[in-house]
C-alpha cells in the first residue's frame, strides 16, 4: 500500500479512541434501582428462569444476537501466520461489518492455540456465551478438522467464513455468469487453481448445487491433482482425476469456468484463448489476481470476468454473505448452517443482482448505476436490500431442513423487522404503507425525468401504491429507465405527460391565468408557465382532480416550488398559512420538528396553528404527540419577545386543543429529559421525552433539523407540508429514493383520509 494510505489507516485505528469496537450497555444504569435490577439482587431472577428453561437465555440475555469471531492468526488475509495478537485489527474489522450490515453484536476472540485439539476445546467451551461462531483466518488443512469437530459438538452455527463465505459468493457469481452465457451448471467444465480451504469449499458447494465432480480439474502449487498422487490431504484428494495430465495448462482446453484462489499470474492469455465460448473467469487472488482483466480482454471479447478487487467490476466479497447468513440463522435459532441454507443464500444474492438498481448502492459508489450483465454479476456490499432478501431465505431454509429451534411464524412481520433495521424508517412507516397500499391514489411527479423519481416509481408500482403520472420528456424517461435497468414500462405501468405535447395546453394556460390574472400574469405568461414550470402544471392537475396528490422539489429551491403550490392549490381558508413538519428518526427514537421549511418568523398564532396541525401528523404515524414549544427560556425564566411569543403560543394551543399534551416554553434539554423538566417545573402536562418540537423560527427549526440529521446519523421523512387545500408535498433536492417512496406513501394515505373527510356525513 502507499505510504499515504498506510498513515491514514494507522490514524483511523488510533483515533478518536484505539480500535474499532466498544461495548455499550443497552439498559440504563443511572440510579440505585437500575443497579438492583441489572445486577444484585434483581439479576438472580433472570438466572433462575434460565436454570428452569435454558431457551429463555435468548429472551433474557444478549446471547441470541451475539457471535464470536475466532482466530488463532495462522492464515491472516495476505499476511500469513502473523499470530493472534497481530490478527486482532482484522477481527475487529470483521466484527464491525457484522454490526454495520446486520445489527449483530460480536466479541472478537484471538486465541493463542496452534494445535487443532486445543483450539477446538477452547472454542467448544464458549458455547454458553454465543449464539454462533465465525471462524476466521485459520490455515488449511487444520481449519477443516476444527470446523468438523465443532459442528459435531455444538448446537449453535459454526461457520468458517474463509471457506463458506467465499464459496457462497463464488457460487452466486457463477450462477449469474452461466445465466448470461446460457449454460447449465451440470454441463460445464471447471478448472480450479488452488486447493486451500476456500477453493475446496467452493467446489463442495458447487457440487451440491449440481456441478458434476468428474468435470472438475484442480491444480495446486505442485501441479494437477490426479488419481495416485501421494502428497494429498483427504480433503483435496476428493477431486483427484484419472488423467495423464500433470499441469494446469493441460486441462484448460474447452474449460467453461476458471476459478482462481491461488497466486498471481498463474493463468496465461493463451490458456484463456483455448477455453470454451463465453468463458467465466474468476481470478480471486489478492492483491494481484491470477490474470488481470485487461489481459483477458486482449485475447477474448466474450469472457465474463470477476476478481477479488474493488477496482474492477464483479468483486467477489464475503461481506455479501456472512452478516446476512448469520442474521437468518440467529433469528430462527439454527443449530447449524447446512447446505440448504448456503444454497438459499447463493440464490438470494444471485437473484438480487438481477433486480433493478438501488440509489443507496449508486450513492455509495460515486453515483454509478448498476444493471445486471457482464459488468455486474453480483450485488455490491452496500446494497441494503441484501438484508431484506438473504436472511428470510436462509431462515426459511433452516426451518424446512429441520435445524431451526425457533421457527418464524410470520414472515411478513419478520420482513418488517428487517426493513426497520435497514431503513430505520421501516417500522414507523409501516401503518402508512399499509393504508397507502389498501387505498392507492394517482400521484403526479413534477420532476418525472429524475433518476431518483424513476427508481422510486419502480418500488411504488411494485407495492401497488400508485400508478405514477410523470411530467417529463418521454424520450428522456425511456433512456433513464433503460440506463437504470428498471422493469417498469411507459403506458403499461406509468404515464407520462410531456409539456411539449400537452393536449390540454390551452386549457391549462387558461386555468392558470384565471387563478393569477389579477396578480399581474398575462395570458402569454400563463402559457409559458404551464409549458416550462412542471410544478405549476402538476398542481393544476391536482386542483382539477386529474391527480389525487403530487410530489415536487427533487430539483430546485423549496420556496420556488412552494410558491406555485400556494398560488394554484392554495392554503385552506381556516389557516393563516401552510407550514412544514419533518420527522427525524434517530437511534434514541423518532422526533418531529416544525416549522422546518416555510415561515421565517411566525407569530404566536401561527405557531399555535402549526403545533396543532403537526400533532395531527404525529397521530397519523400511530404516536401519541407530546408537544414541546421550544425557546431559550424555561417556563418564564427569561422575559423577552421570543420567550413571550412561545408562551402565548402555548396558551393558544391549550385554547384550541385542550386535550393535547403540550408544554412550554422550555429549553430543548428540558423537553427531552423528564428528570431536568421535573426539577425545574414539576407537574408538566406530559411525562417522558417530547416527540414534537415546535420551534420559534425557521432558522431554529432548520438548523436543529440539519444538525441532528448529520450528527446523529438521522433518517428524515419529509418535510410534510400542512395546511394546503389538497395533500401535496415539496421534498428537498437532497431527498433519496427511499425518501421519495416514504413521502409518496404518506401523501397517498393522507389523501385517502382527506377524501374521507370531504364526504357528506
Amino acid at each position: 500500500m502507499s505510504e499515504d494510505l498506510r498513515d491514514a489507516a494507522l490514524n483511523y485505528h488510533r483515533y478518536p479512541v484505539p480500535g474499532k469496537l466498544a461495548v455499550v450497555a443497552t439498559k440504563n444504569l443511572v440510579n440505585q434501582r437500575d443497579l438492583a435490577l441489572a445486577y444484585s439482587p434483581g439479576v438472580a431472577a433472570a438466572c433462575e428462569v434460565i436454570v428452569e428453561d435454558p431457551g429463555q437465555a435468548v429472551e433474557l440475555t444478549a446471547r441470541g444476537n451475539l457471535v464470536a469471531v475466532v482466530t488463532n492468526g495462522t492464515a491472516v488475509l495476505g499476511l500469513g501466520a502473523i499470530g493472534p495478537l497481530a490478527a486482532k485489527p482484522v477481527m475487529e474489522g470483521k466484527a464491525a461489518l457484522f454490526k454495520k450490515f446486520a445489527g449483530i453484536d460480536v466479541f472478537d476472540l484471538e486465541v493463542d492455540a496452534s494445535s487443532t485439539d486445543e483450539l477446538v476445546e477452547i472454542i467448544a467451551s464458549l458455547e454458553p456465551t454465543f449464539g454462533g461462531i465465525n471462524l476466521e483466518d485459520i490455515k488449511a488443512p487444520e481449519c477443516f478438522e476444527i470446523e468438523t469437530q465443532l459442528r459435531e459438538r455444538l448446537q449453535i452455527p459454526v461457520f468458517h467464513d474463509d471457506q463458506h463465505g467465499t464459496a457462497i459468493c463464488v457460487a452466486a457469481a457463477i450462477r449469474n455468469g452461466l445465466r448470461l452465457a446460457k449454460k447449465e451448471l451440470s454441463d460445464v467444465k471447471l478448472v480450479c487453481s488452488g486447493a486451500g480451504a476456500a477453493a475446496l469449499a467452493c467446489l463442495d458447494l458447487l457440487v451440491s448445487m449440481g456441478l458434476r465432480q468428474e468435470s472438475i480439474f484442480v491444480a495446486d502449487v505442485d501441479g494437477l491433482i490426479y488419481a495416485g498422487r501421494n502428497n494429498l490431504n483427504p480433503y483435496a484428494a476428493r477431486y483427484a482425476q484419472a488423467t495423464d495430465e500433470r499441469q494446469l495448462d493441460g486441462v484448460m482446453d474447452d474449460a467453461d469456468i476458471f476459478l482462481g484462489l491461488s497466486a498471481p499470474r498463474v493463468l496465461k492469455g493463451e490458456q484463456v484463448a483455448r477455453m470454451a465460448d463465453k468463458p467465466l473467469i474468476l481470478a480471486l487472488a489478492n492483491p494481484e489476481p491470477e490474470i488481470l482483466p485487461e489481459q483477458v480482454s486482449e485475447v477474448r471479447d466474450d469472457a465474463i470476468i470477476a476478481t477479488g478487487r474493488s477496482d474492477y467490476p464483479n468483486q467477489v466479497n464475503n461481506v455479501l454473505c456472512f452478516p446476512f447468513m448469520f442474521r437468518g440463522a440467529l433469528d430462527v435459532g439454527a443449530s447449524t448452517i447446512n447446505d440448504a441454507m448456503k444454497i438459499a443464500c447463493v440464490e438470494a444474492i444471485a437473484d438480487l443482482a438481477m433486480a433493478e438498481s438501488s440509489d443507496v448502492v449508486a450513492n455509495a459508489y460515486g453515483g454509478a448505476k448498476f444493471q445486471f450483465g457482464e459488468q455486474y454479476l453480483i450485488p455490491k456490499p452496500f446494497d441494503q436490500r441484501l438484508m431484506l432478501e438473504v436472511p428470510p431465505r436462509v431462515a426459511r431454509a433452516a426451518m424446512e431442513s429441520g435445524v431451526a429451534t425457533r421457527p418464524i411464524a410470520d414472515f411478513r412481520e419478520y420482513r418488517r423487522k428487517l426493513r426497520s433495521f435497514v431503513f430505520r424508517s421501516g417500522h414507523l412507516m409501516e401503518p402508512i404503507f399499509d393504508q397507502a397500499m389498501s387505498e392507492p391514489r394517482r400521484v403526479v411527479y413534477a420532476e418525472g425525468e429524475s433518476q431518483r423519481v424513476l427508481s422510486a416509481a419502480q418500488i411504488l408500482i411494485d407495492d401497488g401504491i400508485t400508478r405514477p403520472l410523470l411530467i417529463a420528456r418521454k424520450e428522456v424517461v425511456e433512456e433513464n429507465v433503460r440506463s437504470l435497468g428498471l422493469r417498469i414500462r411507459m403506458d403499461d405501468d406509468f404515464d407520462v405527460l410531456d409539456p411539449r405535447d400537452n393536449p390540454n395546453l390551452q386549457r391549462d394556460a387558461d386555468d392558470y391565468h384565471e387563478i393569477m390574472g389579477r396578480r399581474g400574469v398575462s395570458p402569454a405568461y400563463a402559457s409559458a408557465v404551464v409549458l416550462t414550470r412542471n410544478t405549476a402544471l402538476a398542481a393544476l392537475l391536482v386542483r382539477r382532480g386529474e391527480a389525487d396528490t403530487m410530489i415536487c422539489g427533487v430539483q430546485g429551491g423549496y420556496q420556488r416550488h412552494l410558491g406555485y403550490l400556494r398560488n394554484v392549490i392554495g392554503v385552506r381558508d381556516e389557516f393563516i398559512d401552510c407550514s412544514a413538519v419533518t420527522l427525524l428518526i434517530l437511534s434514541k427514537g423518532s422526533f418531529f420538528i416544525a416549522d422546518t421549511h416555510v415561515t421565517e418568523n411566525p407569530d404566536a398564532e401561527h405557531i399555535a396553528e402549526t403545533a396543532v396541525m403537526a400533532a395531527q401528523v404525529v397521530q397519523r404515524f400511530g404516536i401519541k404527540p407530546r408537544v414541546a414549544l421550544l425557546s431559550h427560556s424555561n417556563f418564564g425564566s427569561t422575559d423577552n419577545a421570543s420567550a413571550r411569543k412561545m408562551s402565548e403560543a402555548l396558551r393558544l394551543v391549550h385554547e384550541r386543543a385542550p386535550e393535547l399534551d403540550a408544554e412550554g416554553e422550555m429549553q430543548a434539554d428540558a423537553a427531552v429529559s423528564e428528570e431536568i423538566r421535573t426539577r425545574i417545573f414539576p407537574g408538566a402536562r406530559f411525562s417522558g421525552p417530547a416527540n414534537l418540537f415546535i420551534m420559534p423560527s425557521l432558522d431554529a427549526a432548520n438548523i436543529t433539523y440539519n444538525a441532528l440529521k448529520i450528527l446523529s446519523d438521522g433518517v428524515p421523512v419529509g418535510p410534510i407540508l400542512m395546511g394546503m387545500n389538497h395533500p401535496v408535498h415539496v421534498v428537498t433536492n437532497a431527498v433519496t429514493v427511499r425518501g421519495i417512496v416514504n413521502m409518496t406513501a404518506f401523501a397517498v394515505a393522507h389523501e385517502a383520509e382527506f377524501e374521507a373527510r370531504q364526504q357528506p356525513g
